[in-house]
């Protein structure tokens, strides 16, 4: 790896712990830049995963008043969210590099798909939630538990929009604000970031240098994402992930 090669994945580790931070799918900058350095496609996503662990921990730290009473909700929602990282990690070193190599453009579109039509989602609950007088259960039920579990699995499996698929979930089945939602997904993300790590560490192949760069980069990024998630238009946001996603997309298609 090239020293110009180095401080892109460095400043993509920033740029991904920030926004994994304040929404999540920070591995559409992560993973097309490793790739461009030449790391096979499973690799890459073994070595970001391994690198957000830092990032994801960051953010959580940084999000740390909003996770104040929550701590029954957390440790429900966490262990669905490990048990389905690990399940998705198995998957990812199971299936065929071809087979990953055609899954994955897929799910950073339907991903994509799922940015966009997030506010729409979250407006049309509240929306229905407001006309039945209806609170949400406070810890979601077991339909919030069995979709983090089928969402931590895709999460364990490639991490992008993992975010924003939990804030999604929440945001349809718990009544709370979306800031103190968010904090949730920071621990949600950071524990299957952790437990597909520990899995890998020791059945996969990885490089070093670019997890030590993409974790110092979002290591800072998480602290940064923390900062400005309470003022950072979405919309501004939700474009960037397009952009990203899209070049991600074409980048993928074109190697096959």
């Amino acid at each position: 790896m090239t020293i110009w090669e180095m401080l892109a994945v460095f400043a993509a580790g920033v740029g991904a712990g920030t926004i994994n931070t304040i929404v999540g799918s920070g591995t559409l900058i992560t993973f097309p830049v490793l790739v461009a350095t030449g790391l096979p496609p499973v690799t890459a996503t073994v070595s970001n995963a391994l690198g957000l662990i830092p990032g994801s921990i960051s953010g959580a730290i940084g999000y740390r008043a909003e996770l104040t009473g929550q701590r029954r909700r957390i440790l429900r929602l966490s262990t669905a969210a490990a048990a389905g990282g690990l399940g998705g990690a198995i998957l990812l070193l199971l299936l065929p590099s071809t087979a990953f190599e055609t899954i994955v453009p897929v799910l950073v579109a339907l991903a994509l798909v799922l940015v966009l039509l997030q506010p729409r989602i979250s407006r049309a609950v509240q929306r229905h939630r407001d006309r039945e007088g209806t609170p949400g259960n406070p810890d979601g039920g077991p339909l919030l538990i069995t979709g983090l579990f089928l969402a931590s699995i895709y999460g364990g499996y490639f991490t992008a929009a993992q975010g924003i698929i939990y804030l999604s979930l929440m945001g349809m089945l718990l009544h709370d604000t979306m800031q103190r939602l968010n904090a949730v997904k920071n621990v949600l993300a950071a524990v299957v970031n952790s437990i597909a790590a520990l899995f890998f560490l020791f059945v996969a192949h990885f490089d070093w240098t670019a997890v030590l760069l993409i974790a110092v980069g979002s290591t800072i990024g998480g602290q940064i994402g923390a900062k400005v998630g309470r003022r950072l238009p979405p919309a501004a946001l939700r474009a960037v992930i397009i952009v990203v996603g899209t070049l991600a997309i074409i980048q993928l298609v074109a190697r096959r």
